[in-house]
């Protein structure tokens, strides 16, 4: 069940996806969410304080799908199972539905001049990157929190590219294929990017 906390959490990130970084106010935040006026401020009393609220609930809601995926994963998996979930990842974050990732791009532009959030969102960037590569080990690849990390970077790029760019720009840079572009990332950021069709992992 939902606290009133998490309830606020998650309508800080809409309000950061749908307004961006000026539209996020207590009062926003408070009409989204349904709640009397005040209750925002009364859980988070500072703007500071509600952007650090959303990225550490950005990262619990990482945790739990990670820990959903973990517990699904067959003992089995190849890396090319493991490589065809970041095309599903892009198609997601871009075409179903882009709030975490509008939230996530608003969150780096305010850590740009807020160094405590800056620290928040880092533990969020380590620890979606650690989540990756354990991951990326359980299909026998020897991948590192690193490799998971520029993985993530390189993936948001593309993500906001892909948001952000007519549709003509998009075709001339050769992002139009957003499952290609998924694979070619993730074959691009792991150690051993060469693997068999059946999924084993080739030397070299």
């Amino acid at each position: 069940m939902t606290t009133r906390r998490e309830l606020l959490c998650d309508t800080v990130i809409s309000v950061l996806a749908a307004e961006g970084g000026r539209g996020l106010t207590h009062r926003a935040v408070d009409r989204a969410a349904g709640v009397p006026q005040g209750t925002t401020k009364n859980y988070f009393p500072t703007r500071e304080a509600l952007l650090q609220a959303a990225a550490g609930r950005m990262a619990q809601s990482h945790a739990e799908a990670v820990a959903r995926l973990s517990a699904t994963t067959p003992q089995d998996i190849s890396p090319e199972q493991v490589a065809q979930l970041y095309p599903a990842l892009l198609r997601r974050a871009v075409a179903e539905d882009p709030t975490q990732l509008l939230a996530m791009v608003e969150l780096y532009l305010e850590a740009v001049r807020r160094p405590a959030l800056r620290e928040a969102l880092g533990r969020v960037v380590v620890s979606n990157a650690e989540a990756g590569a354990r991951l990326h080990r359980a299909a026998g690849l020897p991948s590192s929190a690193r490799d998971a990390g520029l993985l993530d970077a390189c993936f948001l790029g593309v993500a906001v590219s892909l948001l952000a760019l007519p549709a003509d720009a998009v075709r001339e840079v050769g992002l139009d294929d957003p499952h290609a572009v998924g694979l070619g990332l993730f074959r691009a950021a792991v150690p051993t990017g060469r693997w068999e069709d059946d999924g084993r992992v080739q030397a070299g």
